[in-house]
């Protein structure tokens, strides 16, 4: 049985927080603070949970944090006077409107009202043009961004390497095909999805596979070719008797599974999920920097 590298990123997230509060330092002493203003919609448990993570964050970091929460009923017009606002907040640098919105709020119209110099999410069209132009002024989505410094402090060689990712969605899957394709990472991607044909042989010729569906436990150990690099993005929770709460997390792969067969696995919880929030911190430390 092969052990695997367990890629840890709570220890890579721990060290790009150490690089961005000595950055946040440096832009104090020219008179800047680094804000982050995140609005919470609804009730949401895990979004919560997400927005509370952030603030703690931005409060051990030193930032300037602004939590913004409104009830479910609140009118799309309402929420855009908001982000109008924060727009207008010379102290504000990072907007982030936490999904999910309520059904009665159009998404796409709320992303493309924040001014995408303030867009540290990487959501706004013009940020994803610059991704796809690779334009270093623009903003990367958080998960994925974090999936690639994972990578790369790993030491692991995306290039010439045939990577596959499940899932296309803009929040992932579409960006980390991007940067994974781009000029300094050189890797041939296919990107593969639920109506793809033969998903398992697809997903048998990656050197690096990267889950981001949202169904627990998808990828099974005949999905992977031995040697493989696996990052797993899904976070779900299922139920689990053995656990006190009666649910646990799991991610989009089989990991008891499929761990033999790679060479290295990110674990869920424990993975992906801490570089999404340190690579926020690093987004709108860079908007503090390109505003000024």
């Amino acid at each position: 049985m092969n052990q695997p590298r367990i890629l840890d990123g709570k220890a890579v997230a721990a060290s790009v927080l150490d690089e961005c509060r000595t950055e946040t330092a440096e832009l104090k002493e020219k008179g800047i603070t680094p804000g982050l203003a995140v609005i919470l919609v609804g009730t949401d448990p895990a979004s919560a949970v997400y927005v509370g993570s952030k603030a703690r964050t931005c409060a051990d970091l030193g930032f300037h944090s602004v939590k913004i929460e409104r009830p479910e009923e609140i009118t799309q017009e309402e929420l855009l006077e908001i982000v109008a606002d924060l727009n207008a907040d010379p102290a504000v640098h990072g907007i982030l409107v936490q999904s999910p919105l309520p059904k009665h709020i159009d998404e796409e119209t709320v992303i493309r009202a924040i001014d995408p110099r303030k867009d540290v999410d990487g959501f706004h069209p013009e940020n994803v043009a610059k991704l796809v132009l690779e334009d270093p002024t623009g903003f990367v989505p958080c998960t994925p961004a974090g999936c690639m410094r994972l990578l790369e402090v790993s030491g692991i060689d995306t290039n010439g390497a045939e990577a596959v990712v499940i899932g296309r969605s803009m929040i992932v899957g579409k960006p980390l095909a991007m940067l994974l394709v781009a000029k300094n990472s050189n890797a041939t991607v296919t990107i593969a999805h639920s109506r793809s044909k033969d998903l398992p042989a697809i997903c048998r010729r990656a050197d690096i596979l990267i889950a981001a569906v949202g169904r627990p436990d998808m990828v099974k150990a005949d999905w992977v070719k031995p040697g493989a690099v696996v990052i797993d993005v899904g976070v779900n929770r299922i139920p689990d008797a053995s656990k006190k709460s009666g649910t646990r997390l799991t991610g989009d792969v089989d990991f008891k599974e499929v761990s033999p067969r790679c060479s290295a696995i990110t674990p869920v919880p424990g993975g992906v999920g801490p570089m999404t929030i340190a690579m926020l911190m690093k987004n709108t430390i860079k908007a503090a920097r390109q505003l000024g």
